[in-house]
């Protein structure tokens, strides 16, 4: 069933919230949540199974970030830009390894030689990122997991600061709480994720 598009006054004058921009969110969050499941899933299997065979969940969760990423509203464009850039670098990163290591043992190379944190970092650079735009603009607590959670544990498994049980129960506590920030997200108005389309028109016109 079609939503009637409604009008609302922004800070530089009325804007049209349409069906189109409400599918727009929807993809977001729908891809924010991909990226929480899969990232659970891989968890579950590397506790059960072990970590030899969880790549594909990491191309479910690139897949679910490059979508948030490619359906988030972000006033600032440079910023919009500098994160999916991190993603395809991460990408890119996560490609090296597995043509290095072989896709089975990507994981196993990435928790022995930390050293490839450099190379997939920005993949979850990106991912903080989000996590960030969440708790700037909603002050969502469950924001903390990606924005502080996941730097921690990263530099830290690089520096050597965490044995394994402490880096797995950081990881768990992010993984979980991204859960929750997506979760969080469904019952939300849709004008929420969009923000003040007036601002983003005005910021175009400024750059056009």
């Amino acid at each position: 069933m079609s939503v009637a598009p409604v009008v609302y006054e922004g800070v530089y004058g009325p804007y049209t919230v349409t069906g189109e921009h409400r599918r727009e969110v929807l993809a977001y969050r729908l891809s924010l949540l991909l990226v929480a499941l899969a990232q659970v899933a891989l968890l579950v299997q590397w506790r059960w199974l072990g970590p030899s065979w969880c790549w594909p969940w990491l191309l479910l969760m690139a897949a679910g970030l490059g979508g948030a990423l490619r359906w988030v509203h972000i006033y600032l464009v440079p910023l919009h830009r500098t994160l999916q850039l991190f993603w395809l670098l991460g990408c890119a990163g996560f490609g090296l390894l597995a043509y290095r290591a072989g896709a089975a043992s990507m994981l196993p190379q990435l928790v022995d030689q930390p050293v490839w944190i450099w190379l997939v970092g920005p993949f979850f650079a990106a991912l903080a990122g989000l996590g960030f735009k969440e708790f700037f603009c909603f002050q969502r607590p469950e924001a903390i997991g990606l924005t502080l959670l996941l730097p921690l544990l990263l530099f830290g498994w690089w520096l050597g600061l965490w044995s394994a049980p402490v880096a797995s129960v950081l990881l768990s506590a992010q993984s979980l709480l991204l859960m929750v920030l997506a979760l969080r997200k469904f019952p939300m108005p849709e004008e929420a994720d969009l923000g003040d389309l007036s601002v983003f028109a005005k910021l175009a016109g400024e750059l056009s």
